[in-house]
């Protein structure tokens, strides 16, 4: 029996990200994906013809171009589209818009509050303080404060150094910020609703919390941290949705002369000795590998494709107790045509971008308030895109396809599992507020996927379905990603690895995790590294 080098347990981005840098290190590199597509959460299918769906993950903003440039993405066929604008609809038949430029997106602001107008550019200068703080961490293995390593000292001094740049106001400031919530964060600067609102929306995407729960405010940062050809803060599409990713990395790693396998479900890891020895796959065949890695989150890997027996008690303890939690539902949507916004002029850039109902913040924490309850929300939060007026790729000429990202969508309902009666019944909630801002809207559906927690773990993996393989709150981030003393990619046990999301820096279609692994691995393996190219420090 073939004995591979490394194992690569999941075909999502940053188990392939990983496979990338461990293959273009000699190594020879196996990935076993249980669907016949890889991708994970950043997959394009065509469900209906002529349709192709964003199933999961939908823009394109946090991949980090240092992985771009290593392994050559745009060659192998990834471009990806910024997009411009926006809008908030408001109830009483209004819209705030939103746009790229700075200034614009100021002169907005100054159309509902000159007060708010004024607060934007000492917002902005405020958050970006922090995204230049947070943004060289995202790239670096986090230290271990408990360790006397020399790399772990080092670290945590290189923390110190980030920190102490601070004045004393800007220490206090941060500190804060890392523990706020979104709602009272925005508060300190601005007075309308509407805008508020339009900036909280970034604090609770694919997070179980409320905008008035502590903690929101650094989810927002995350979501700020992204660049789309050398522009800070800015989003796009992924010509061809958010599977040309993965179909661009896979085409690299084969390029390298790794391997893939799909339809191969790993239902065990094998060990020997407190080391992992290989994997077995759900029709009961072994593959082996002198080095295996996880790109499942840690619940699916710790208590699921590991016994039990060979980790430490603590670690399962913590393991069971990270928390996932997931909140977040999807529908795709097949239109005939472009549908109408009255409240938006003719031949408004808006269209182009994220469009949102929600247009205060207790609107939203009223949402909020249905997924504790155990209920999909009954006036939901909606990220709602059509890619197709940028990509027309994506549908057929005149056709268009519509992104729905929902929050908040319990993974049980009312303390039971999902029906597919349940499904449709939030299917409907989301059309129905959709319809509420666009007439004939209901018309144009020609098909539609839905998705709750229930398909997105069947399918995906991602247990609860959360999006980001763990909360980001601030007890999970960091040398706390998944758990104290193993947030550096490795684990209990020898020669097994994880590379997923629910390590540091966290979720997203990010790919640093995948590249921090791998970073780790070839360390371990004391192989050359030289093709990884250093991440930039700062904004």
């Amino acid at each position: 029996m073939k004995t591979h080098d490394v194992v690569m347990i999941g075909g999502g981005h940053n188990g392939l990200v990983a496979a990338c840098y461990l293959q273009k290190a000699g190594l020879d590199v196996l990935v076993l994906e249980k669907n016949d597509w890889v991708g994970g959460a950043a997959t394009s299918r065509e469900l209906t013809p002529g349709f192709l769906y964003s199933n999961c993950s939908y823009v394109c903003s946090l991949f980090r171009p240092e992985i771009m440039r290593d392994l050559e993405l745009p060659k192998h066929g990834l471009q990806v589209i910024s997009y411009e604008g926006g809008a908030v609809f408001t109830r009483d038949g209004d819209y705030l818009a939103s746009y790229r430029d700075h200034d614009s997106h100021r002169r907005e602001f100054a159309r509902w509050s000159k007060r708010d107008a004024e607060a934007y550019d000492r917002y902005a200068r405020d958050v970006t303080r922090q995204c230049r703080f947070i943004q060289p961490l995202l790239m670096r293995t986090a230290p271990d404060p408990f360790s006397f390593k020399p790399r772990d000292v080092s670290e945590l001094l290189f923390l110190a150094k980030r920190f102490g740049d601070f004045s004393a106001a800007e220490m206090a400031a941060t500190l804060r910020f890392w523990t706020m919530s979104i709602s009272d964060f925005l508060d300190e600067y601005f007075e309308t609703d509407v805008v508020k609102a339009y900036l909280a929306l970034s604090g609770i995407i694919g997070t179980a919390l409320g905008p008035m729960s502590p903690g929101t405010a650094y989810v927002l940062l995350h979501h700020y941290m992204g660049e789309v050809d050398g522009s800070v803060g800015a989003w796009g599409y992924a010509r061809g949705g958010m599977g040309a990713i993965s179909r661009a990395l896979a085409s690299s790693f084969q390029a390298a002369g790794g391997t893939i396998r799909t339809g191969a479900d790993v239902d065990k890891v094998l060990t020997r000795a407190g080391e992992a020895t290989g994997v077995v796959l759900s029709d009961g065949e072994e593959v082996r590998g002198r080095t295996i890695v996880s790109n499942a989150d840690v619940k699916r890997t710790f208590l699921k494709l590991v016994e039990e027996k060979d980790l430490p008690e603590r670690f399962v303890h913590r393991v069971r107790h990270f928390k996932m939690r997931g909140s977040s539902g999807k529908l795709n949507i097949a239109l005939d045509s472009l549908p109408e916004f009255p409240a938006l002029p003719q031949g408004s850039t808006c269209i182009r971008g994220d469009m949102h109902f929600t247009d205060s913040v207790e609107r939203m924490e009223r949402a909020y308030d249905d997924w504790k309850d155990g209920r999909w929300s009954a006036d939901p939060f909606v990220d709602m895109m059509i890619p197709t007026t940028l990509d027309p790729t994506m549908a057929p000429p005149g056709k268009h396809f519509m992104s729905c990202f929902v929050q908040y969508c319990p993974p049980q309902v009312d303390g039971r599992d999902w029906t597919d009666a349940d499904r449709d019944a939030f299917a409907e909630t989301v059309v129905s507020q959709i319809a509420e801002y666009s007439p004939g809207f209901r018309d144009r559906i020609l098909h539609m996927e839905v998705r709750t927690p229930r398909e997105i773990e069947a399918e995906v993996g991602l247990t609860e379905g959360n999006i980001f393989q763990g909360e980001l709150t601030f007890d999970q981030l960091l040398f706390n990603r998944p758990v104290p003393g193993y947030a550096q990619y490795r684990s209990p046990v020898k020669g097994l690895y994880i590379c997923g999301s629910s390590t540091h820096p966290g979720g997203g279609v990010m790919g640093a995790p995948g590249r921090n692994a791998a970073r780790e691995i070839l360390r371990d393996l004391k192989r050359d590294r030289h093709h990884m190219s250093e991440a930039h420090d700062v904004i």
